[in-house]
């Protein structure tokens, strides 16, 4: 066991949260939430993708998305669409989200270069390596 292993968890936790809270005061002025955001960006950057896909994929469980995609659904946000099989259903963006993912974006890259002032390239691609160090070993198969 390290010396700083508990803080550096902490740390984490503590960014993590404080960050959501900053990027909430910027998007929920624009219709949207950090959580939905992540679900937003993934659906974007990823394509159409299943319940069970956004639940593996963000880590979250089927509840908690089931309830976050039904208020994306109610803003207009996201539609689903019969998948391959009857019961699994394609989420994608709608036509209003991909109009207004541009100012979501900009809220969002404003927030992070914010947070990422005098930290250098070699420091965020070192962030990067750990972070998916660690989530293999949190994950396996990731």
């Amino acid at each position: 066991m390290y010396s700083n292993q508990s803080e550096f968890f902490h740390s984490i936790n503590q960014f993590t949260r404080h960050f959501s809270k900053v990027l909430n005061e910027s998007l929920v002025p624009l219709g949207l939430y950090a959580a939905q955001w992540t679900i937003i960006y993934r659906l974007k950057t990823g394509g159409p993708s299943t319940q069970k896909e956004l639940s593996a994929y963000l880590g979250v469980e089927a509840p908690t998305m089931t309830r976050t995609l039904a208020r994306l659904e109610k803003s207009g946000w996201v539609t689903r669409t019969a998948g391959k099989d009857k019961r699994e259903k394609k989420i994608s963006l709608t036509e209003a989200a991909n109009q207004e993912y541009a100012n979501w974006l900009q809220a969002v890259r404003t927030n992070e270069s914010h947070v990422l002032n005098n930290i250098t390239e070699e420091e965020i691609n070192t962030m990067i390596k750990l972070m998916a160090k660690m989530k293999e070993n949190m994950v396996p198969g990731t």
